[in-house]
């Protein structure tokens, strides 16, 4: 019973959604049905999540628009043959990812670039609705010339097209706030249907989407070449990231909630699938669904048969479609609208400007890119600042230099621990962090200067590599470096808590027998004890 009902909500937030959805992506309105029934039915057999919904999706659709529409002109046959290729591609690159097990690859992009490149797509999509939302003709170009365009021709918009959007809109906010499971795109889009057609407005500027082709889908791929798939790689390449870290980010929270298991692998081939058989049915990309997905778990969904289900219906309405001519473009409009207001998460933007005003930068940057610039150079820099940013963090770790506790052998930094304190003329330092380029010149730096700060004349220096995962050939050269000057200084040098990694990168570069094995001890209190007691001696 809990599928059924879970099946009858998802099925009123698809027919409006999926319109919306195929005129975002370009394409001919019906095909939005067709990808939702081929990204269903293929994740069903092959996903392992019960409640993930697979179909078009808002976040990808720009993407892919935006990219293709550079290619061919949006709508035309030649479009339409490129979007095709881009499903199947894409869909052989997701199901790849997850055969081999890459899903990593999406855990490249930081939490702030994420939500810079999802605010920026979010504009992308107000951008591109406007004109249909205040009754104005469609131009094309850069977002920045749309704006203008925009802002220069609001005189010319039409009351009637503007008032059945703003309407519209306000009956899904409406409806989202008094319960997320009310459909109100369904009732905007019935409710403005009817309106146009009892009042004949368009007669009155209001326009539509006028007759549908509402037949069988084209099975196949057309103007298939290697010219075409070259052309066409690059935008597969940056909607298959988008869509595997949608899909994993999907499936891993509603497993969490749900308290179920999932395998991020097999979901993975589930949507690659699903996006090879939308390719092959004339459709374009599908994508995990957060709202969907929320919508079948709000009531609660057990299984894939709510989706099925929902695919069913869905498959036989296909040839009423023509029933749907007078819908008019405002109402899809608002429908993506509010969609670009709920991946706006301006919040979050708030919270990581409280947190952190570098990592803001990082999410801001993302976000002109993808509005301004691009998607593919969005979705670039993004990927550079997320390495960027993490080198940044590493190579400028913290040095802790560590004092024992008071009658204990335990040694903790004193930066934390109040009672901690200095041995005289011994340095214990913890480095918890690999040894690499980027910060092996800090951490020569810093070492020399908690050297000199050390209480007495040090004679002992003792580092903590708990943290220290993995040494590169400049870290070994830096520790050359070190152990020439203690040398240099009559300062005795030891190793605590080594991993067998870090020791046989030191046995590799000959450190290991030039610092001695008798040098490596278990705590950093058995090396202070054991090489003071040698010192004394």
């Amino acid at each position: 019973m809990s599928d059924l009902l879970a099946g009858a909500t998802l099925l009123v937030i698809v027919v409006p959604e999926q319109l919306a959805t195929s005129r975002l992506a370009g394409m001919p309105p019906i095909t939005g049905f067709y990808a939702f029934i081929a990204g269903t039915v293929l994740f069903a057999l092959l996903g392992s999540n019960p409640q993930m919904s697979v179909g078009a999706d808002s976040t990808t659709a720009p993407l892919f628009a935006v990219g293709i529409g550079h290619l061919a002109t949006i709508g035309s046959a030649h479009y339409v043959d490129l979007i095709g290729i881009l499903a199947v591609m894409v869909g052989v690159l997701v199901a790849l990812i997850g055969i081999l097990r890459l899903g990593w690859i999406a855990e490249l992009l930081s939490a702030p670039i994420i939500t810079g490149f999802m605010a920026g797509v979010a504009i992308i999509i107000v951008v591109h609705q406007l004109p249909d939302l205040f009754g104005l003709r469609s131009v094309s170009g850069s977002n920045l010339h749309r704006i203008t365009f925009f802002a220069t021709h609001l005189g010319d918009a039409n009351v009637w097209t503007l008032s059945i959007g703003v309407a519209v809109f306000s009956i899904v906010l409406i409806a989202r706030l008094v319960d997320r499971r009310l459909p109100g795109a369904l009732v905007g889009l019935i409710g403005s249907t009817l309106l146009v057609g009892a009042l004949g407005l368009e007669a009155h500027g209001v326009a539509v989407l006028g007759t549908l082709r509402h037949g069988g889908p084209r099975l196949g791929l057309s103007g298939l070449s290697w010219s075409a798939v070259r052309s066409v790689a690059p935008v597969a390449g940056v909607v298959a990231l988008v869509i595997v870290s949608q899909s994993a980010a999907t499936t891993r929270a509603f497993a969490n909630e749900g308290h179920y298991d999932v395998d991020v692998g097999r979901d993975f081939l589930g949507v690659g699938v699903g996006n090879i058989a939308a390719g092959l049915v004339g459709s374009f990309p599908v994508n995990a669904s957060p709202p969907r997905t929320a919508a079948v778990a709000s009531v609660s969904g057990r299984s894939q048969a709510a989706g099925l289900g929902a695919a069913l219906v869905l498959l036989l309405l296909i040839p009423a479609a023509g029933l749907l001519k007078d819908v008019p473009l405002a109402t899809l409009a608002a429908v993506l609208i509010y969609v670009a207001t709920r991946i706006f998460h301006g919040r979050d933007l708030m919270n990581i400007a409280r947190f952190d005003l570098f990592e803001l930068g990082l999410a801001v940057i993302t976000l002109l890119t993808v509005a301004l610039v691009g998607v593919e150079q969005g979705i670039g820099v993004a990927v550079g600042l997320a390495i960027l940013d993490r080198t940044r963090l590493t190579a400028r770790p913290q040095l802790h230099v560590l004092g024992r506790i008071p009658g204990t052998t335990s040694w903790a930094p004193l930066s934390s621990d109040r009672e901690a304190s200095q041995v005289p003329g011994v340095l214990a330092v913890l480095f918890a962090t690999p040894l690499w380029y980027a910060n092996a010149v800090h951490f020569h730096t810093e070492l020399k200067s908690s050297l000199a700060r050390t209480i007495g004349t040090p004679q002992l220096v003792v580092l903590d590599t708990i943290g220290m995962s993995d040494l590169d050939y400049t870290g070994v050269q830096v520790l050359r470096e070190v152990l020439d000057e203690f040398d240099r200084d009559h300062i005795k040098f030891g190793i605590a808590r080594s991993g067998n990694h870090l020791r046989e990168c030191m046995r590799r570069s000959g450190l290991l027998a030039r610092i001695g094995d008798d040098r490596f001890f278990r705590s950093v209190d058995e090396a202070v004890t054991v090489l003071s007691a040698k010192r004394q001696g």
